[in-house]
């Protein structure tokens, strides 16, 4: 790889047509007077914020990707902790009652752009993953919350009661870009 073909910093313009070129629909908004872009996979949107300013104006050296859900109710003790165990790239927090997944994305150095192509790609799957371990955790929820001995409702029953999406059964919605 030359020196001409690695990207050392990014500006908010040029990370917005590399995630469209991807297929994502990105868009650039003002938050606190920092742009950023706004986005979505799998239903669930995501903010990418720059972070550290390059040495050209209007350009950052790094970005974090992030998803901010709402919870409604209360997580059981261990789940945050659980899942910044298994998952090495993106690490998840509790703030009051948001749960935020981020990533961040460093470009200082130098990269390429199947590189930050790469990270895309990863966000994604972690998204796809960290839905999968809510849907997983609210199955749970329910399993714990049943009675002993009680038996199941019904099939009738079932299909009488409307079903509700996986985020709202696990308490959980999403949040409107909250700044984390």
């Amino acid at each position: 790889m030359t020196e001409t073909t690695m990207i050392r910093s990014l500006s908010v313009e040029r990370l917005q047509e590399l995630l469209q070129t991807m297929g994502y629909r990105v868009t650039v908004a003002e938050r606190d007077g920092q742009r950023q872009l706004l986005s979505a996979t799998q239903g669930i949107g995501f903010s990418v914020r720059p972070g550290n300013p390059a040495p050209t104006e209007g350009e950052f050296i790094d970005y974090t990707l992030g998803c901010v859900l709402r919870l409604e109710g209360s997580l059981t003790a261990g789940v945050v902790d659980n899942w910044n165990v298994q998952k090495r790239f993106a690490r998840l927090t509790q703030q009051s009652t948001f749960l935020v997944l981020e990533m961040d994305v460093v470009v200082a150095g130098g990269v390429s752009e199947s590189y930050l192509r790469a990270a895309a790609e990863l966000w994604d799957r972690l998204l796809q993953e960290f839905l999968l371990f809510l849907r997983q955790y609210a199955d749970q929820a329910r399993a714990n919350a049943q009675p002993e001995g009680s038996a199941s409702p019904s099939s009738d029953e079932t299909a009488q009661a409307p079903e509700a999406s996986t985020d709202a059964q696990a308490g959980i919605e999403q949040a409107d870009s909250v700044q984390a």
